[in-house]
Order: C-alpha cells, then sequence, then structure tokens
C-alpha cells in the first residue's frame, strides 16, 4: 500500500482506533500530569462548595440555609453527597492538589468511556485526536474542579450503557448525573424517545418513573427538612442569569439578553428545534410523522427496534446541542458537556474532514476567550449552530437492521 494510501487509512478506518485509543490515552494522562504541575489551581467555587458541605455535614438539611462565600447552595443532592466525599478524601478542601488528582482521575475515566462511545459508533480515527485537545476541558477539570466534571461523566457513561443496550442502568446513571447538575436535563427529550423506539410504552414508562423516584430517594433528608426549598434550589428554573457571564448571547447586547421576549423566543425556539428533529429521531420506526407514531405506540402497533449505536449517539448529542443552543446563558464550565461531544457532531453533519478540524477550531478559540466578546459568543452560537442544522440536514444514522426486531429488556 502506498504511503499516501496508508494515511488516508490510518485516518478513516475505525479498526485503527483499537490501537489509536490507547495511545491518546497516555498522551492525555501525561498531559494532566503536567497540568497539574507547571499550571497554578484557579479558586472559583471550590471554597464555596466546602463551605457548603460543612453546613450539610454539621446538620443542616434546610437548602435555603446552605450558603458559601460567593452564594447558596444551587444544585441537587448527588452534588452535595459527592463534594461530602471529597471534603473528607481532600482534608476538608484544604488539600487542593489532592482533589486535582481526584479530578485528573475523573478526567481520564470520563475519556476512556467516551472513546468507547465513539468505537461503538464507527467514527473515524481522524475525530481521535480532538477529544484529547481540549484547553478549556482540562482547566475545567483539573485546576477548577467544578461540578460538571462528574454530571458529564454521568451523560457519557449513560450512553455507553444504552448503546450496551443496557436501558435500565442507562437511565439510571442518567438520572443520578441530573441530580448532580440539572443541565443533563436537556437530554429528557432523546432519552424518552430512545426508550420508546427501543421498549414500547409500558417500558419506558417505568424506566421514567425509575428516573424521578430516583431524584426523590437522593433528595428524601432534604426534603423532610424543607421541601419546597429544596425543589426551588436544586432545580431552579426562574434564575437570573447575569449579563457579565455569558459566554453565548453577548452579542445581543444586555438589554436584549435580559428581556424576557429574548428569553420566550429561545424557548420557542427550543421547542420548535425538538419538534423538526422528533420527525428524524423516529424514523427507525418506518414512519417521520411523530404523531403517526406517537398514535401506534398508545395503540400497542409499534414494536421495539434495536437502534445502531451511531443513531443512540447521535439522537443523544443532538438533543444536548439543541438544548445549548438555545441556552439564555451559558458559562464557561458547559464546555464539560460539549467538547467531547462536537467531533462526533460534526462528522455526522458530513462536512469535510478539513471543515470538521475548522469549526472545532474556532469552538475551541471562542470558548478560551476570557471576558468573552461579541466576536467569540457569536463564534459560540454558530458552531453550536453548524452542529445542530448539519446533523438535521444529514441526519442521524439509522438502526442496525432495517426492519423492527424485539430485543431483550435489559
Amino acid at each position: 500500500m502506498a504511503l499516501p494510501d496508508l494515511l488516508v487509512d490510518v485516518l478513516t478506518n475505525p479498526r485503527h482506533t483499537k490501537w489509536m485509543a490507547p495511545l491518546l490515552l497516555l498522551g492525555d494522562a501525561a498531559l494532566c500530569a503536567l497540568v497539574i504541575w507547571k499550571i497554578s489551581y484557579t479558586e472559583i467555587d471550590w471554597t464555596t462548595y466546602m463551605q457548603q458541605i460543612s453546613l450539610y455535614i454539621s446538620g443542616e438539611r434546610d437548602y435555603t440555609l446552605i450558603k458559601g462565600s460567593t452564594g447558596p447552595l444551587v444544585y441537587p443532592a448527588g452534588h452535595v453527597y459527592i463534594y461530602t466525599l471529597l471534603y473528607h478524601l481532600t482534608d476538608k478542601g484544604r488539600d487542593i492538589l489532592t482533589g486535582q488528582i481526584l479530578f485528573a482521575g475523573l478526567y481520564l475515566a470520563t475519556l476512556v468511556v467516551v472513546l468507547g462511545c465513539y468505537r461503538h459508533s464507527g467514527a473515524p480515527p481522524y475525530l481521535f485526536p480532538l477529544l484529547v485537545l481540549s484547553k478549556r476541558l482540562h482547566s475545567i477539570f483539573v485546576l477548577r474542579l467544578f461540578n460538571d466534571g462528574v454530571a458529564a461523566f454521568a451523560m457519557w457513561l449513560a450512553i455507553y450503557l444504552c448503546q450496551k443496550r443496557k436501558w435500565t442502568a442507562g437511565v439510571a446513571v442518567w438520572s443520578a448525573g441530573v441530580a448532580v447538575k440539572m443541565t443533563l436535563v436537556l437530554l429528557v427529550p432523546a432519552m424518552a424517545v430512545l426508550t420508546l423506539l427501543s421498549l414500547g410504552l409500558t417500558r419506558s414508562v417505568a424506566l421514567g418513573a425509575m428516573a424521578v423516584l430516583i431524584q426523590v430517594l437522593f433528595a428524601v433528608p432534604f426534603f423532610q427538612a424543607n421541601p419546597t426549598g429544596y425543589l426551588s434550589r436544586a432545580f431552579e428554573l426562574s434564575r437570573q442569569f447575569l449579563f457579565k457571564w455569558t459566554v453565548n448571547w453577548r452579542f445581543v447586547g444586555e438589554d436584549t439578553f435580559l428581556s424576557k421576549e429574548f428569553s420566550l423566543a429561545l424557548l420557542v425556539l427550543h421547542v420548535s428545534l425538538l419538534a423538526i428533529f422528533a420527525a428524524t429521531w423516529v424514523r427507525p420506526s418506518g414512519t417521520n410523522n411523530v404523531f403517526r407514531w406517537a398514535q401506534g405506540l398508545l395503540q400497542g402497533r409499534q414494536q421495539p427496534i434495536i437502534l445502531s449505536k451511531s443513531f443512540i449517539m447521535a439522537v443523544t448529542l443532538s438533543s444536548l446541542a439543541i438544548g445549548l443552543l438555545c441556552a439564555r446563558s451559558l458559562h464557561y464550565q458547559f464546555f464539560a458537556y460539549l467538547s467531547w461531544a462536537t467531533p462526533f457532531l460534526l462528522w455526522q453533519t458530513g462536512l469535510h474532514p478539513v471543515l470538521v478540524y475548522v469549526v472545532w477550531a474556532l469552538q475551541e478559540w471562542a470558548w478560551n476567550v476570557y471576558p468573552s466578546s461579541n466576536a467569540s459568543s457569536a463564534v459560540v452560537v454558530l458552531s453550536l449552530g453548524v452542529q445542530v442544522l448539519g446533523v438535521w440536514l444529514n441526519g442521524p444514522r439509522e438502526a442496525d437492521n432495517s426492519g423492527p426486531r424485539k430485543e431483550r429488556i435489559q
């Protein structure tokens, strides 16, 4: 085989990911160690997390009374339990180095799962270097110690389990991730469609009830103290966003950003995009008419379908991208969810590999501009727009098999 042909084969043949993935993982492990060694830790929320946890450990269960130096506790109960463990492992939060090492381990564990998801989906090897090159992503995990790293791990593990058709475990892990940070609620449409396609109505409703029950079980201690206070803080839907921290919509100006009209427009856009995408998501059922598909489900005429691993990943990540595109305010830590999703979504758009790298690089640049500017925020929105529009135009991959088949429910 001539050298050019060999190079093309290495970059495009998924069989090469078997040896490429471990090499990238080892290289990234060395990079994480270098970042911890050479770059100073940046204090943002860690101290506040530890102050809040100290109140929890002292016996406080009323969410409205759990606060730190930068504000109140605004994350669900799973966050409290994770950071309680970290509180004890890091000498009440004082041992920052141990915290960084633990988060480096979390980063690498998440990367292992991400690599597995990409390999299952048949993604080409040229995408894989993009999974280890993000400056902002390393910063979120090992220099900031944000809870988004924990939630991102839960998101990718849930995708991996769903690809393996471990639906019960996948939904349980996803719900546990929601209990760490509400951002994963953006995956609700994808989880609903995928389970309905794969398992049918009865089993999907049961899994939905299980997901809600997990949230309740996590929250029991806080429900006993102040249920309204817990729900209003942990799942605060009316939170006021500060213009100075936004990464995405700065270019529209502060007056527009803060207006109710702009918020409503984004909500309408979000719902509209989900409705449009639903027609492509239900296509493996044999129709792109969502109402006809739903009618078939209710009447018991839709048989469970074995979906391709690539289709599962495309639906999940496009649901995420739609939610991020329509979010009024993204902060830098939200890149924990987007960074590893972007290479796959850009591949799904059908863009030339060179353009995939160009869009990826522009997005990476935009998320590293601090504070955000009109130009960087516009690039953040446009890059998300390219991913969402491209996946819709190209369509997610279809099921492995053309016809509906029964599958073993797990």
